[in-house]
């Protein structure tokens, strides 16, 4: 069976690495990978980690890119791989425009398209924004299915995908968090180093969506201000997001205050050991949801909505909103009050086992023999 897996972003490359790697070692598959570079540095990080190189590498990457562009780029690319390659199955994953731009590709050359981390939903196309309608349509794309959880397989039937066609797997970002946390690391940054981790609660905080950008992150922002301004035991580190906009407001007014350290975004590896070595975490981000539980740190999330309810159902993740007062009043019940605190910690991860990679395959390979037979 050829699989050409395509992604683009550093998100979509920690959950994919793993699943890649497998495949590369299993003599029934054909692993072709291609990366669009939407994101190039990031991705690059991740790569390196896994030790994995693309057969294919769009590069489409440029400064300040709109959504259309990527989305063209993506497609134009992809049209002379598709061609040449003829694989049986595009692996793509998640709700990023490379996400949704492969999978029309795909769909383009009637080649069949399976989706991983498939079934996700907010039911508000503007948030996540574009990611919400990129899932969608790519789900409506999709041949197969692996949905993380039962909640997801339960959105994509009301949407009438069929069920034979669905697989619940459990979360590959979990393979590829457990992976990395198990190696011995020591820091390198120069601020991670002079933390004192034993002594000090240290709150990771992640804050990048394009609808929180403006007056949401402001709100976001000054709450996390009032936390470190009040909790003299907390330290703040903040890897600030590559995005200009980010930036301005993240040094408007974070910008120095004691305890809050602004740093660089950083590679998969200190960013795991960052978690595991964290109080607990705030951050916008989906993949943070699903990784911090397994590290048994609680996490506060400042969207106004999520499309990972099972997190908020088994007890590991809260929904902070975007109002300041909120986001103040429920950081600091997780820092004064220890109850709290210990139950969101040992709420057991709804997101898988570490095995979901292993099940893919499986399903790949007998979706490919099924196939074969029924032709």
């Amino acid at each position: 069976m050829k699989v050409l897996t395509v992604f683009g972003t550093r998100p979509e490359a920690i959950k994919m690495a793993p699943l890649v790697k497998k495949m590369n070692k299993d003599s029934r598959i054909e692993s072709i990978l291609c990366v669009t570079a939407q994101h190039r540095e990031m991705l690059d990080q991740v790569m390196e980690l896994f030790e994995l190189v693309p057969d294919y590498d769009l590069n489409i990457m440029k400064p300040n890119q709109t959504i259309s562009q990527i989305t063209s780029n993506v497609l134009i690319g992809l049209e002379e791989i598709l061609k040449k390659e003829k694989p049986d199955m595009i692996l793509v994953h998640g709700d990023t425009t490379t996400t949704f731009a492969s999978a029309l590709a795909g769909f383009y050359q009637r080649i069949k398209v399976g989706h991983v981390e498939a079934g996700l939903r907010t039911y508000d196309k503007y948030s996540p924004y574009p990611e919400e309608m990129n899932r969608i349509l790519t789900g409506n794309i999709a041949d197969i299915h692996f949905a993380p959880t039962e909640r997801n397989r339960q959105n994509l039937l009301r949407e009438a995908i069929p069920d034979d066609k669905i697989f619940i797997t459990g979360n590959t970002v979990i393979d590829a968090l457990l992976e990395v946390a198990n190696k011995p690391y020591e820091f390198e940054n120069e601020v991670l180093k002079d933390i004192d981790f034993e002594n000090k609660r240290v709150i990771t905080v992640t804050c990048h969506r394009r609808e929180n950008l403006g007056e949401n992150m402001e709100h976001i922002f000054s709450a996390i201000k009032d936390i470190a301004e009040e909790f003299d035991d907390t330290e703040i580190i903040y890897p600030v997001h590559m995005n200009p906009k980010v930036r301005d407001i993240a040094r408007k007014i974070l910008g120095n205050t004691r305890r809050i350290h602004l740093i660089e975004p950083l590679q998969y590896q200190p960013f795991v050991n960052l978690m595991a070595r964290s109080y607990l975490i705030i951050t916008d981000s989906g993949g943070m949801q699903e990784e911090a539980p397994s590290l048994g740190k609680p996490v506060l999330v400042v969207r106004k909505e999520t499309e990972r309810p099972e997190a908020i159902e088994a007890g590991t993740v809260k929904l902070a909103g975007v109002s300041r007062d909120t986001i103040y009043r429920m950081t600091k019940e997780l820092l004064t009050d220890k109850d709290a605190y210990e139950k969101m910690a040992h709420a057991a991860n709804p997101y898988g086992d570490g095995h979901a990679c292993e099940r893919i395959i499986e399903i790949l390979v007998q979706y490919e023999q099924q196939a074969a037979h029924s032709d």
